[in-house]
């Protein structure tokens, strides 16, 4: 049973009339679970409005979103509860770790699974396991403050695989941090999709973590284009 995620000419248009603009024009992309895809392309290109549109945070104009089994977007919201769906489907990965200032590290993860009704044991539990997965479980009773920005963001990732989604959409992650701390980034990101069989698309510029990919799309004027990567520096 796939737990990936595929597209079907995803299209998306802002405004209409004289001044629309076609962001997207036809996108088709498959991630399988365990696999880490990357999606690069100039500023411009479409990059952020997919992403937008794979996490349900705007909605498409057309297309096709299958999630695992589940059709959640055909020419239309299949699903009810969009807010559930980014909750318990979707994980966010972002540039900054977005960490909750005043929570320590364990309660800044388990307040997702709280939200979706976990007792706070349990919340606590999944939380102390995946920062334990993650070699940052000696911060738990840290504040965001306290931790340099490697471990900021491998708390952020423990955020966003708490609640086991099967697709986890990471804009930018490696960003900020150096070499050796973006190649540990994207070490732990194939590491916890192999784990968990999270499918996870990785939007970047950086080309420093670009050859660690086995597969990319290019997106280029609201359209995808498929290439093998290198596939280096992950194991």
């Amino acid at each position: 049973m796939s737990k990936g995620i595929r597209i079907e000419g995803l299209k998306k248009r802002y405004g209409t009339g004289d001044t629309a603009v076609d962001a997207l024009k036809g996108v088709d992309m498959q991630v399988e679970p365990g696999e880490v895809v990357g999606l690069i392309g100039p500023s411009g290109s479409g990059k952020s409005t997919l992403l937008k549109c794979l996490g349900a945070v705007i909605d498409p104009t057309a297309g096709r979103m299958v999630l695992g089994n589940e059709v959640i977007y055909d020419n239309g919201w299949k699903v009810r509860d969009l807010r559930a769906l980014r909750r318990d489907k979707i994980g966010f990965v972002f540039q900054a770790p977005y960490l909750i200032p005043f929570l320590d590290v364990t309660d800044n993860v388990a307040l997702i699974p709280m939200l979706a009704h976990a007792s706070n044991k349990e919340a606590r539990s999944k939380a102390l396991e995946l920062l334990a997965a993650l070699d940052v479980q000696h911060r738990a009773k840290a504040m965001p403050s306290q931790l340099s920005g490697g471990e900021q963001q491998r708390v952020a990732i423990a955020r966003g695989l708490v609640n086991r989604p099967p697709v986890i959409l990471a804009d930018e992650p490696t960003a900020p941090l150096d070499s050796e701390r973006a190649m540990g980034v994207i070490r732990i990101l194939n590491e916890m999709a192999r784990k968990f069989e999270t499918a996870i698309i990785v939007v970047t510029h950086d080309e420093k973590i670009i050859p660690t990919f086995k597969r990319i799309y290019h997106i280029r004027d609201g359209v995808t284009h498929e290439e093998a990567g290198e596939g280096k520096g992950i194991e």
